[in-house]
């Protein structure tokens, strides 16, 4: 607390316009930061210097609860500065001035409210500034007084100010001034103000970094890219050095986080499934009913040397649509049934374990391996006996959904678990999957995701995996080709080509945003139930058509299923419930309506679900106004390819964001951005690969404050190995 008080009567911008420059104030304060933590929230409690009780209410709305959180608030942008004699009628401007004279107080009769009038100057003139509303700066004005203004250039030349102006001699920037994000009641002027009243605090940052790193990667302390941010504007080079510094120190702990758990996790023991090739080597060379691409052969020979290891499996699959992920699956789990060990392949919904447990009975033909389909649907009778038989060793594996984690499910000896759409579960659910070992071995795992991800990406939210992607499509399946149409004039072509399709013998799907209809959704969004209605009655009069959404009983919704993919259905009217999960040859079109209430990944997925025979494949993408419509879905039409989709989503979605792949647990980047930080995020991974290789537990006393930043709480994320093996 004395130090927090010695801060609080500094004045409040002694160093931060010195810069990067070495000495003063910054220098000393190094010594000062080093033992010390972020400045507790208790400071804010006490009121920082410039903000009023309503300020800091407002403060604490937008999160902002301590020092260190407001210095950590970084600009969204900057503001030229503009010098009196440049003024133009009409134009909303910044401009640092100092007071000349008072001129009184008066009240405006147009907008009838208090006005205070001030002549102002700068080094190139003079001029005279109107304050709305704000009637107490008469008392707060005088001769010498410098401002910051932001206000509109009047007929008269006046520059009229509604918002409050920055007052104070050591706050007036040069250049450029800082654009805050606000809200909560709280202006942006008035939060850079309370900001600058609290950059004396700098001098209480931790310096988390080694000294030796930052010379290796030429960055500057904390503090100094902090106050660069803050008070150095319109030095873009000098800003993006500070921004590189904080996303660098970011990612670096993100990367040094999952590589000590990931370590940590290598230190458990699991089954090694190793041996001469046997029921799965036959089956993948033999029975499958198609050749394997040479993407499935090479994640199969990288699964195999992970099994091989006593140290448990721990991968991503990451597999463009329709690239055959559930082959490689089925293949390592046969490769656990061969050595009379088990399985369990884990899915989030029951359409999903159903499509795959309708799949693995397709490929495995009269193989003789006993496996079952456990979900919550699943009969009282039914499911006694296969929890019976999984915990007598009868089954080789198990499909299922969450009922797979609840605790009366045992396993003789579970030996891998694959887990897809991963990202569909939380830290904790698949966590459940792992305890179900026997003893104090823990199963391999295998991590299954059909959402493409950037490498960039995968990094920093599965940084304690390995990761393996998947990019060839077979052969045989030409690229589905994708029309943007609007609803007006082009929706009657869309469904025209639709039933042209449905003639020549194949399929369609047709997809909506909504289940029903509300006074809440609009007229312009389209429902599934009252599409099924109007579509039956005239665009698609005469098909055999149904309904498919995740509100409907489990026997309904597989009724429906079974009889689209037996083709006793023409056209599904549906949700995104079949973004996932279904696999019918023959379905040839996909219509989705209000496309642009969707995201990349999710079009992606919905697209996939059609052309995965030898037919091509058509997707419609319908929305109000195509022309509007954005970068997002003009790159749908063009980019087939998930991977460069993945990229452009993460691109559109700017800094912070990460985009598609969502994650219970996934860490939220404050100062990093993808992919323009690609090349940051990968020095960051390779500085944390060598600081761990040379002091695995960050023992040693330069390495002491990384290691004190590990063990605060980053989100539920970071539990017990154990407990997150499976995260």
């Amino acid at each position: 607390m004395a130090a927090q008080r010695r801060v609080a009567r500094r004045p409040a911008l002694q160093a931060p316009l010195r810069g990067f420059a070495g000495g003063g104030t910054l220098a000393r304060a190094q010594l000062l930061a080093a033992p010390l933590r972020w400045p507790e929230p208790e400071r804010l409690a006490a009121g920082p210097p410039g903000a009023t009780r309503r300020a800091q209410e407002a403060l604490r709305k937008l999160g902002l609860e301590s020092i260190g959180a407001l210095l950590e608030h970084l600009p969204a942008g900057e503001e030229s500065l503009r010098t009196l004699a440049s003024l133009r009628v009409g134009e909303r401007v910044s401009v640092a001035v100092e007071v000349e004279r008072l001129l009184g107080r008066s009240r405006a009769r147009a907008q009838g409210v208090a006005a205070v009038q001030a002549q102002v100057r700068d080094h190139t003139g003079s001029a005279r500034a109107v304050f709305f509303n704000q009637p107490w700066l008469q008392q707060r004005l005088s001769a010498g007084t410098r401002l910051l203004l932001r206000g509109r250039v009047d007929a008269r030349r006046r520059i009229a100010v509604w918002s409050h102006a920055r007052i104070g001699a050591h706050e007036l920037p040069r250049g450029a001034t800082a654009l805050y994000p606000a809200g909560g009641g709280l202006r942006g002027e008035a939060l850079a103000g309370v900001l600058a009243a609290c950059a004396g605090a700098l001098c209480d940052v931790v310096e988390r970094l080694p000294g030796r790193l930052r010379a290796s990667f030429a960055l500057p302390t904390r503090a100094e890219a902090l106050a660069a941010l803050h008070f150095c504007r319109g030095q873009e080079q000098r800003g993006e050095r500070a921004l590189r510094r904080l996303a660098f120190e970011e990612l670096l702990l993100l990367q040094l986080r999952y590589l000590r758990r990931r370590n940590a996790a290598r230190g458990l023991r699991a089954r090694a499934l190793c041996g001469p090739p046997g029921l799965a080597a036959r089956w993948i060379s033999e029975q499958l009913p198609f050749a394997p691409t040479a993407a499935q052969l090479e994640a199969v020979a990288t699964i195999a040397r992970d099994l091989q290891e006593r140290s448990p499996m721990r991968r991503l699959l990451v597999g463009e649509v329709g690239s055959g992920k559930t082959v490689v699956a089925l293949w390592a789990i046969l490769r656990a049934a061969e050595h009379g060990h088990q399985a369990a392949l884990m899915a989030p919904t029951e359409t999903l374990a159903e499509q795959h447990a309708r799949t693995v009975q397709t490929l495995l033909g009269d193989l003789p391996v006993a496996w079952a389909l456990l979900s919550g649907s699943s009969r009282a009778r039914e499911r006694r006996e296969i929890l019976g038989a999984l915990a007598a060793g009868e089954l080789a594996f198990v499909i299922g959904t969450h009922a797979l984690i609840e605790p009366e499910v045992r396993f003789a000896s579970l030996a891998l678990a694959v887990i897809d759409e991963q990202h569909r579960f939380g830290v904790r659910q698949r966590a459940q999957l792992g305890a179900k070992g026997p003893g104090a071995i823990v199963p391999h795992t295998l991590h299954l995701s059909a959402t493409p991800i950037p490498r960039s990406l995968a990094l920093v939210q599965f940084g304690d995996l390995d990761i393996t992607l998947m990019r060839e499509r077979p052969a045989a399946r030409a690229p589905v080709r994708t029309c943007l149409v609007d609803a007006g004039s082009g929706r009657g072509r869309a469904y025209a080509a639709l039933r042209e399709q449905v003639r020549a013998g194949h399929q369609a799907f047709v997809v909506c945003p909504l289940v029903s209809a509300s006074e809440q959704s609009g007229a312009q969004l389209r429902a599934a139930e009252k599409e099924l209605e109007a579509l039956s009655a005239g665009e698609l009069a005469g098909l055999r058509i149904a309904l498919l959404h995740g509100q409907m009983h489990p026997g309904e919704r597989q009724r429906a299923m079974r009889d689209f993919a037996e083709h006793a259905i023409d056209v599904l009217v549906a949700t995104t419930v079949i973004e996932v999960g279904i696999d019918v040859p023959n379905a040839t079109v996909i219509v989705i309506e209000n496309a642009e209430r969707f995201g990349l990944a999710a079009l992606h997925q919905l697209r996939g679900r059609v052309g995965r025979g030898s037919a091509q494949g058509w997707c419609f993408l319908v929305c109000a106004r195509p022309g509007a419509a954005g970068a997002r879905l003009r790159a749908m039409a063009k980019i087939s390819d998930g991977f460069r989709l993945a990229e452009l989503d993460l691109a559109l979605r700017g800094r912070g964001e990460l985009a598609g792949v969502r994650q219970s647990g996934a860490p939220e980047l404050r100062f990093a951005r993808l992919p323009q930080d690609r090349r940051t995020l990968l020095e960051a991974r390779r500085c944390a690969l060598q600081l761990l290789a040379a002091d695995p537990e960050l023992a040693a006393p330069e390495h002491a404050l990384l290691a004190d930043a590990l063990r605060a709480p980053a989100g539920e994320g970071d539990r017990p190995v154990r407990e997150g093996m499976l995260a």
